[in-house]
């Protein structure tokens, strides 16, 4: 990472190096802050105080290779920083110098501009890891099956790799991600207090060592069992908290998180969008972001915020991506993610509803995909692509395509030659049949037996020039995402004291 930069305002971008060690437990609520200024940033006034408030990271990290835009919903990568620069070092304990993200969330805001659902990544996910730009400006190679928040650290620098963590949600859900914001800990609280306190609710009494295993005794009482109003430290302390509920994983933390984030919300918007109001709220929340360049102004900000502000809170959901433990870490389960993702990229809801830009209710057209003479599935195949091609974003395309089918893509690479002129499905010992369901999609393209096991397509010149390369929802996608997505919803108006913790 070459590092961040004020918008506009011409100060350093290097918040300090002083960082807490391992696993910083505030980090999904956190990221309400960012969905929030996005509904509130986006003032008339104080558009230069505001602006010189926000940080941006260098673009320069972001993948050549990614999913192709869409005409219909936006995307947003929500990152919780454990920064400890700065006002930050008096918000708790712990030292380092690198900087980590155990939490992140994709915002997928719908064509119809009515609903949004934001998706939990575990940070302990086990993910294949794109090359990454160093901040020497080296790329670092691929990485197979590690922890999603190593994203985050690659290069380990105090200001983190946003961009590598872009690229890797990319890589891994097959959709473009317009815009990431990184959250830090600091404007949360100062949000927190400037919005007169959140609502919570607390399955039981928390006691000191709830927040800190190591202590020797249980400590005082820190928390009543019920519902109650926080701000400041205190919020941050209700959403780090992880031991002595449920579990105690951070599976069940997320939940509490994600209703904090909807009681945030709505506790916003029940306050009205007037100056007076907003103006303070905007102030520390924007202080403390770090934002891709394309939001990196006031004016930037505003107009994504005005997409959001019809956004109902029924109609404003948390689900966690399809998991399931593998030893100490969480496995995706497929093909329930791919299906999540799938539905996301044809603007459909969690309960099956067409949110495209004709609005809930309306029936998808999708296009009919390249080579197809009829329904493809993929369910059940997995596939590794590679761009055989100098055009950039060939293989996140051709990934989207697949995963709007059903297919499970294990990754996106570029290929060992650039010279391919047709898309080759290179298929292992008994894969015959599964490299011919994959070559429909594309237009032209050959099948041959290799003698890696496994299936890989090689996209060539052929697929950039097809004008119907843009992945579309297949005809037989169901009407609704499997029960695993759908059951574990959240909305931001449910009941505080609903389903707080797993296990």
């Amino acid at each position: 990472m070459a590092g961040s930069h004020k918008a506009a305002s011409g100060r350093g971008g290097d918040r300090g190096t002083g960082r807490r060690k391992g696993g910083g437990p505030r980090r999904l609520a956190l990221t309400g802050l960012s969905f929030l200024v996005l509904l509130i940033a986006g003032v008339g006034w104080g558009y230069l105080r505001l602006t010189g408030n926000i940080d941006t990271f260098d673009a320069d990290g972001i993948s050549g290779d990614r999913p192709p835009g869409s005409s219909k919903g936006q995307n947003v990568l929500v990152i919780g920083s454990d920064s400890r620069a700065g006002e930050n070092s008096d918000l708790g304990g712990g030292d380092g110098d690198v900087g980590r993200s155990d939490t992140a969330f994709l915002l997928h805001v719908y064509a119809d501009h009515r609903h949004a659902v934001a998706v939990s990544i575990p940070r302990d996910t086990l993910v294949d890891i794109p090359a990454c730009r160093l901040p020497s400006g080296d790329w670092t190679a691929p990485r197979h099956d590690v922890m999603f928040n190593a994203a985050f650290s690659v290069g380990e620098t105090a200001q983190g790799n946003p961009a590598c963590t872009q690229n890797t949600v990319e890589q891994l859900t097959g959709l473009r991600v317009d815009h990431t914001v990184v959250v830090d800990f600091a404007g949360f609280s100062k949000l927190t207090s400037a919005v007169g306190g959140v609502p919570v609710c607390l399955p039981k009494d928390i006691y000191q060592g709830d927040l800190d295993p190591n202590r020797a005794t249980r400590g005082k009482r820190i928390f009543a069992e019920g519902p109650q109003t926080v701000s400041g430290q205190k919020a941050l302390d209700y959403v780090r908290i992880r031991h002595g509920l449920g579990d105690g994983s951070d599976i069940g933390r997320i939940k509490r998180q994600q209703a904090f984030v909807g009681s945030l919300i709505k506790k916003v918007k029940s306050k009205g969008f007037d100056p007076a109001t907003l103006l303070p709220l905007a102030d520390a929340a924007t202080d403390s972001m770090t934002v891709d360049p394309g939001l990196g102004s006031a004016d930037r900000l505003l107009s994504f915020v005005m997409s959001l502000k019809n956004v109902d809170l029924h109609n404003t959901k948390f689900v966690t991506v399809p998991w399931r433990y593998a030893g100490a870490r969480v496995a995706i389960v497929e093909p329930d993610a791919s299906a999540l993702w799938a539905a996301l990229k044809a603007d459909r809801t969690v309960d099956g509803q067409d949110a495209g830009a004709g609005g809930p209710g309306g029936t998808a057209s999708p296009a009919p995909s390249p080579g197809s003479t009829g329904p493809v599935s993929g369910t059940g195949i997995s596939v590794t692509v590679e761009n055989g091609t100098t055009v950039t974003g060939l293989a996140g395309r051709a990934g989207g395509l697949l995963r709007s089918h059903g297919f499970t893509v294990t990754g996106t690479v570029t290929a060992e030659r650039q010279d391919h002129t047709t898309t080759v499905v290179e298929y292992g010992p008994g894969l015959r049949e599964e490299a011919a369901i994959t070559a429909r999609l594309f237009a032209g393209a050959e099948t041959r037996a290799g003698t890696a096991p496994g299936l890989r397509v090689i996209v060539g010149a052929s697929y950039a020039k097809d004008p119907a390369t843009t992945p579309a929802a297949p005809p037989n996608a169901p009407s609704a995402l499997p029960s695993t997505v759908g059951d574990g919803a959240r909305s931001a108006d449910d009941d505080l004291c609903a389903d707080l913790s797993y296990g």
